[in-house]
Order: structure tokens, then sequence, then C-alpha cells
């Protein structure tokens, strides 16, 4: 079966058997009928992935690759917080009448800052350090700009991510490393979407910058499964796990904002069926 497949059944049954409850506690989330929105929560939750060993899309029930790096190009690519440039609708509820989600992720990565090199955005930051300093400790990006938070419609989640290159002994190429940050997942609905886009995006930082792929590090501090996710989550991960995909990044792109969600592929995917209508608390 697939490597992610196992992290994630595994995750899900520690939150389940060994994580608190909210119940009763003052909670901010809603569900749609104006109810609170309980989780079973587990604080400092870690999951590794090796990315050189396999792609960690899920296979209990289908990850829908081209919408999770749609809406990570978004942020990173496109630099974007209006959701008319996103192909999907996740965001909707945190648009306001322009369609703008405030001060919020691609926002803060558009923001270009002053350093000893010259003027850049946070992306680009990490590329110029990634080809020119890749044994730098200092190379990450940050969206939890506290000055700017009551501009923003929703606080970012995955917040931070820090890049770290390695070289195996005798070998002319580095391996570059992420840690993915992330002060609150809904599990359900976030988790295996997170992972799929940060994976992608090592791969394609990782090519663009003639490395290879290693580790992906997920750290989520409050990873939660929703009261009404509980049974969905139980059925979910008593499926059989599958084999996991093939990954195909188009080999030809050599510069990070050519890529586009077609030069993405996920061969040999096979899956469980998918799981519709999750409720989502807001």
């Amino acid at each position: 079966m697939s490597i992610a497949d196992g992290i994630f059944i595994d995750m899900c049954k520690d939150i389940l058997e060994n994580g608190v409850s909210t119940e009763g506690e003052k909670v901010r989330p809603k569900w749609e009928d104006g109810s609170d929105a309980y989780t079973i929560k587990r604080f400092g939750v870690v999951n590794r992935y090796d990315l050189s060993k396999e792609f960690p899309a899920l296979t209990l029930r289908r990850t829908a690759i081209k919408s999770c790096v749609d809406e990570m190009l978004w942020i990173w690519q496109k630099k974007s917080n209006n959701i008319h440039e996103l192909n999907s609708h996740i965001w909707d509820s945190w648009a306001d009448e322009t369609g703008s989600i405030g001060k919020a992720y691609g926002y803060q990565m558009a923001v270009k800052h002053q350093y000893k090199e010259g003027l850049m955005d946070q992306v680009d930051r990490v590329i110029y350090d990634l080809k020119n300093n890749p044994y730098s400790r200092r190379i990450m990006t940050n969206l939890y700009v506290h000055q700017d938070l009551s501009e923003m419609n929703l606080y970012p989640c995955a917040y931070s991510v820090t890049f770290n290159c390695t070289k195996e002994k005798d070998s002319n190429q580095f391996t570059l490393n992420a840690i993915l940050n992330q002060r609150s997942q809904d599990v359900l609905a976030a988790n295996n979407w997170n992972v799929c886009q940060y994976a992608v995006l090592v791969h394609m930082l990782a090519q663009v910058c003639d490395m290879k792929v290693g580790e992906l590090v997920h750290v989520i501090a409050d990873a939660h499964i929703y009261d009404r996710h509980v049974p969905l989550i139980q059925e979910l991960i008593q499926r059989e796990p599958m084999d996991a995909p093939d990954f195909w990044l188009n080999p030809d792109i050599k510069d990070f904002y050519e890529f586009t969600v077609n030069d993405v592929r996920l061969d040999n995917y096979q899956t469980g069926p998918q799981i519709t209508n999750i409720p989502i608390a807001v």
C-alpha cells in the first residue's frame, strides 16, 4: 500500500483514540445551520513524506491534483488574493464582493522586501537562495504577518515553509527538503490536499533549481477531526489502501513561473470512492 495512506490512517486513529474533544467549550467555527462546530484535536502532529520514494497522494479516496495545484500556484506563482483568479470555489466563503480575501496568502507572497542582494518578494527570495546559497539555513517563507491579520478574511492555516538542502556523499546534486508549518488543519477536508500541494511545490522548485526531491515534513499544531466528520473518517480509514500513483512533472519547464496545472499529472492513480458533500465549518 502507499506510505501516505498508512501515515493518514495512523494519524486519524491517534486523533480519535487519544485526542481531546472541544465539545461544550467556546469555539469559533460554526456549521451552516449556525450550531457550534466541535472537534477532536491532537496537538503537535508531525508527518514525514519521502518524496524520492513515492508521491504522497491518498488512495483511500481521490485527491483532485489539478485543483490543489491550481490553488498552490494561485498563492505561490500568481501571488493572488482574489478568487476570480482561482478556478475552484473553496475560498468563496471568505471573499468579499470584489473577490478579495484581504491581505492574506498570495498578497503576502507578492510583497517585496529589500535585501542586500536587491528587492525581492518571498518566492523569488527562495528561488534565489536555492540557486545561490543552497546551504543557507534561512530559506523560508512566512504568511503570518501580525500587522496585517486584521485585514485578512481568514488567518493563514499553512503559514510557513522552511527549505533545507542536503547533498548525499559522492553526489554532485543537491537534495531539496521542506518543512510545512500549519497552525490548524481540518484533517478530512484538507490534510492530503495540503500534503499534495506542497509535495508538488518541492518537485517544481527542485526541478527549476536542478535538485533532487527529498523529504516533506508536515508539522500541524492543531490537527482536528470535526464532530460531523467522525463517521466519515471512521469509514474512510477502514478502506483497503492501494499502490501509490506515479507522479509526472513536465521536464521541459525550467522556470517556476511557467508551470501550469497541465504540467502535473498522476498516472496509474487508483482510489476508493470519493466522499462527497463534506460539511465545512466556517
